[in-house]
């Protein structure tokens, strides 16, 4: 079985040429060579804007189209069409629900999961001064899970929307999204789905899991300040433009990115792409084969190194007394991502990261935006949790150096 070989991956990361080790991967990951190059030449060879007749203007806009062409087949979507860009997960998700409240009726129902991000929460929560009803799917707060049987009763014939993440950005537990998505679609309303925790780790496939909406950063995933949005072409037809008045219904994205997208970034994007082609290529060498199924091949590299990073620091944290996992104690690639958070009986968790620092080594603490679950757990008074987060990028040798260094604070 082939294995991911670091030194090839590495070498696209320019950051990782020092001495530092990041587990802060989960609040914004390295950058690629590939993408830095990309926003460079835009700005200084097609930085106009787009729509002239002149022939500059013309490859801006091309290559602004051919991003999202490239997301739409790298995700599965059926049309760049369903490709919608924006500064960042937060905003498009906002302006998602700016644009959906227009199509809902007061008594309508909204669900959403009290594990997720802010991003995926408050801006649905704020419906209800417009007299939606928003209710809350919890956790399972022992086996730190979400429970099918719990969301249907919450369910009914008014529920219109279920907003939930894939992947808990502090759990790090990946949600059956196809199993939870065809629930929902059997009771006649739709879903929402942050894929932020669970895009740098897993290959996305919207079609496979039928989701109607599907949000995620880029700068998580190795590349710019910047995030993508499918959604199903025929629920971005129907939904109300935010943009400019006369920016026309079938305008799909163009009504629904006020201010329109950022260009650079647009094609900054796509080097993250041209890294896990070459990525494939590397291990697999040259053919045909669709890029899709060709990142497929590359995630499941990048899935089974990711394993064997996390199972020793699931193991360590599960040794040690007075450590509380917060989230499951398994290292299986298929139920969970490498980010890991945890509690210290003797620490309080904004001193842990201080005594790692010295050493070089990047961890973070708090709740990460997370405060609901982080209410619900009882740890808000607490500092929230250590969150260690890793990528393919991470070595064996660093987890080894950050074990080293907790065996000693812990």
């Amino acid at each position: 079985m082939k294995k991911l070989d670091l030194e090839i991956v590495r070498d696209h990361f320019p950051a990782l040429d020092n001495d530092w080790a990041f587990f802060d991967n989960a609040g914004g990951s390295q950058t690629l060579r590939h993408v830095g190059e990309r926003i460079q030449d835009y700005l200084f060879t097609t930085n106009v804007q787009l729509g002239a007749s002149y022939g500059v203007s013309q490859k801006s806009g091309e290559r602004v189209i051919e991003a999202q062409r490239i997301w739409a087949e790298a995700i599965h979507a059926r049309s760049e069409s369903e490709v919608v860009f924006g500064p960042s997960t937060t905003a498009l998700i906002r302006n998602l629900a700016l644009s959906m409240v227009q199509q809902f009726r007061p008594g309508d129902e909204v669900i959403v999961a009290n594990c997720d991000h802010e991003a995926n929460i408050g801006p649905w929560v704020g419906m209800e001064k417009l007299g939606i009803h928003v209710k809350i799917w919890k956790i399972n707060p022992e086996a730190f899970t979400l429970d099918l049987d719990e969301l249907r009763k919450l369910m009914t014939e008014k529920t219109r929307l279920v907003a939930f993440t894939h992947v808990s950005n502090i759990l790090g537990t990946i949600n059956p999204i196809e199993e939870i998505t065809q629930m929902i679609h059997e009771h006649g309303a739709k879903v929402c789905v942050d894929g932020v925790a669970y895009a740098p780790h897993r290959l996305v496939d919207v079609q496979k899991w039928d989701v109607d909406f599907y949000v995620f950063s880029l700068y998580k995933v190795y590349g710019p300040h910047f995030a993508l949005m499918f959604g199903k072409q025929e629920h971005l037809k129907e939904l109300p433009g935010i943009n400019h008045f006369f920016i026309g219904e079938n305008e799909v994205p163009y009504k629904l990115q006020p201010g329109s997208m950022n260009y650079e970034l647009s094609w900054g994007s796509t080097g993250i792409i041209e890294y896990f082609k070459d990525i494939y290529s590397r291990h697999f060498g040259d053919n045909k084969l669709p890029l899709h199924e060709k990142l497929k091949m590359v995630f499941s590299l990048i899935a089974s190194h990711e394993e064997t990073l996390v199972k020793p620091l699931i193991g360590f944290l599960e040794s040690r007394e007075g450590i509380k996992l917060i989230g499951g104690n398994t290292f299986n690639k298929s139920i969970r991502v490498p980010t890991v958070s945890f509690v210290s009986e003797k620490l309080k968790s904004s001193k842990v990261p201080s005594l790692v620092d010295p050493y070089k080594i990047g961890i973070r603490w708090g709740d990460f935006y997370a405060r609901r679950l982080m209410d619900d757990l009882g740890l808000t008074g607490k500092g929230g949790v250590v969150r260690i987060s890793m990528v393919h990028y991470n070595t064996h040798e660093e987890v080894g150096k950050l074990l080293n260094v907790l065996d000693r604070i812990l």
